[in-house]
């Protein structure tokens, strides 16, 4: 499996069992769900259809400066467009 596939939620076949309802929960949210027989993946349960974003979901939670909105300094922006 892929490193970037790390950050996913791993579960075993007996956990699917006992937890099936909130893993459906958690994939209709957006989470994708690896399951695992032992160590070994052997499936990923995802949602169907995408879930539903908010407008201002992070409101409160993301911050910026004042910083953001200066425009970037000659040598900084050279060195981007390099």
């Amino acid at each position: 499996m892929a490193n970037h596939d790390s950050h996913l939620k791993r579960v075993t076949i007996h956990t699917v069992k006992t937890t099936l309802s909130q893993l459906l929960a958690d994939a209709e949210a957006g989470e994708e769900v690896i399951i695992q027989r032992g160590q070994e993946p052997i499936a990923r349960l995802v949602a169907l259809k995408a879930p539903v974003r908010r407008f201002g979901a992070l409101k409160g939670e993301v911050f910026t400066t004042v910083a953001f909105f200066k425009p970037i300094p000659p040598d900084d922006l050279d060195a981007w467009e390099r």
